[in-house]
């Protein structure tokens, strides 16, 4: 059903139950979660931005479902893709390894593999995977920016964003769009788990800005990405 939304659509919306269904279950998930509480702030913002904080690491997925961790190294978009922060490599701090081990985690990258190896014409032995821990804040008169590119594709083949934790957050709407900027839907991942998979070269992406919902408190929107990127 999702492969058959993606090939119709270019994405697919993915609710928490159904996404507990794919991944057997969130097992673990407070750990899963907490893991958030300890992402360093990213100091690649070229607005200046001192909104985003995150991790990352690269796995490489074999067709036939066997996952390695691949040794650290930096995130790096074209400004193709990313005219705001493209253009240079951009070392994170890594994601652990207890996160990378996790069965959340795992079971994403091989959801992912399932759902995209067969859309995909003369699939790659290997997929080149990035993940990626985001946490967004926002305070009272300063907005926080999910997305400060704008709408965008990744340069990638798939994406996978799903949903950890939305806490007083107002706004935070996902945006699809055509090629030639035509909408194509919108939606608001709000519970945990909820998720969207995209076919990234088909539709471009963006996230409208968070703001807090109550004032004095602060906002923050954590989701994890994981892009998936042929490597024959």
């Amino acid at each position: 059903m999702i492969a058959e939304k993606i090939a119709a659509d270019g994405f697919a919306i993915v609710p928490a139950g159904e996404t507990r269904a794919l991944l057997g279950g969130l097992t673990d998930w407070d750990l899963f979660a907490d893991s958030w509480n300890d992402l360093g702030v990213d100091g690649f913002m070229a607005d200046g931005g001192r909104y985003r904080r995150r991790r990352f690491a690269a796995f490489a997925v074999g067709a036939d479902g066997a996952i390695a961790r691949k040794p650290h190294q930096p995130h790096y978009q074209s400004r193709d893709y990313n005219a705001l922060n493209g253009g240079v490599q951009r070392w994170f701090e890594p994601v652990t390894q207890a996160i990378a081990e996790h069965p959340v985690t795992q079971g994403l990258l091989k959801a992912g593999l399932e759902t995209f190896q067969p859309l995909t014409a003369q699939p790659p032995k290997a997929w080149h995977v990035e993940l990626h821990q985001f946490r967004i804040e926002a305070h009272d008169g300063q907005a926080g920016l999910p997305t400060p590119e704008g709408a965008h594709r990744d340069g990638v083949d798939w994406v996978i964003v799903m949903l950890v934790e939305r806490r007083n957050v107002a706004s935070g709407v996902t945006d699809i769009f055509a090629p030639d900027g035509a909408s194509l839907g919108s939606f608001t991942l709000v519970e945990p788990g909820d998720a969207v998979l995209i076919d990234d070269h088909r539709v471009l992406h963006g996230v409208t800005a968070i703001r807090p919902l109550r004032a004095g408190e602060e906002a923050r929107r954590d989701v994890l990405v994981v892009t998936f990127r042929r490597e024959d």
